[in-house]
């Protein structure tokens, strides 16, 4: 009988909104988003759906004008996890 324990690629640690999700948020971005209502950096906001919907629309340039405005915008691995951090239950 072999003893060595096997990992499981499965159960690494949810998307959080504070470990994954804020730091790829610039500070510039967050301070100009807030006058127009848009919290990146608050998670209660962040974390209803609509606005999360909303956010990741103009992240992916299907709603305009494509955010960070004037870029550089985020790559697919970036929108995934936060696709991913969306559809897993907005962990905090």
């Amino acid at each position: 009988m072999d003893s060595k324990k096997t990992t499981d690629d499965s159960a690494q640690a949810p998307v959080s909104f504070a470990t994954n999700i804020l730091p790829l948020f610039r500070a510039v971005d967050i301070q100009h988003m807030k006058p127009r209502g848009v919290l990146l950096s608050d998670y209660t906001w962040m974390s209803t759906p609509a606005n999360a919907q909303e956010v990741y629309n103009y992240l992916t340039g299907d709603s305009q004008p494509r955010m960070p405005i004037g870029g550089p915008y985020w790559n697919a691995a970036q929108l995934q996890l936060f696709k991913t951090w969306t559809t897993t239950g907005y962990n905090p």
